[in-house]
């Protein structure tokens, strides 16, 4: 295996008040709720016998306590540009409550008031992406469900918009990997 064929483990944060409820939760730093190691279970078993050549985390608290829950958080370095995508005047709403006003709104096509364009997100993410790409082995990456759809989709060669069709439930891990020369998705939001 070359260092341009490791894997990427992408590690959604467990869950929080504000991700319980739904609520766009981006530059706000919220806390894992309470018994996040026991819902982060499967996690740390599909990472058993992974080895990590880096584990990268977003510098929010929800992520780092995640890391520190998986046992990662020895090896981790904070990477400002894991950070959720910055909401604007729609952070700490729903996608419900937004849609009121602007009823065909999508972030990925829309972002958001006083927040992050697309556009800002792809060149944190595509920065990011080469950082994993040049580690000489797996990584993994703990971060936001946004932030890490959209990585998935730059994994795959994809524009970023193509993060709209990936899910991630709170607490979950994915796999990104290669068959042959071709970046592929090997498995996904699994919790």
């Amino acid at each position: 295996m070359t260092s341009t064929h490791h894997r990427c483990f992408l590690i959604r944060h467990g869950e929080t008040e504000w991700s319980r409820s739904r609520r766009h939760t981006g530059r706000t730093d919220l806390p894992l709720l309470p018994g996040a190691e026991h819902q982060l279970a499967t996690v740390r078993r599909l990472l058993e016998g992974a080895n990590l050549a880096a584990v990268f985390t977003s510098p929010l608290q929800r992520a780092r306590q995640t890391t520190a829950h998986l046992g990662l958080d020895t090896e981790e370095e904070i990477v400002e540009d894991l950070a959720e995508w910055d909401y604007g005047a729609y952070e700490g709403r729903t996608t419900v409550d937004i849609r009121r006003e602007r009823p065909e709104w999508n972030l990925f096509d829309n972002g958001a008031p006083k927040g992050e364009a697309l556009a800002d997100v792809t060149r944190r993410v595509d920065r990011v992406l080469a950082r994993v790409r040049a580690v000489p082995g797996d990584v993994a990456c703990v971060a936001h469900a946004h932030l890490l759809r959209v990585l998935a989709a730059r994994w795959l060669g994809l524009d970023a918009e193509g993060g709209r069709y990936f899910v991630l439930g709170a607490a979950s891990i994915s796999e990104l990997g290669w068959e042959r020369e071709q970046p592929v998705v090997v498995a996904w939001n699994q919790h």
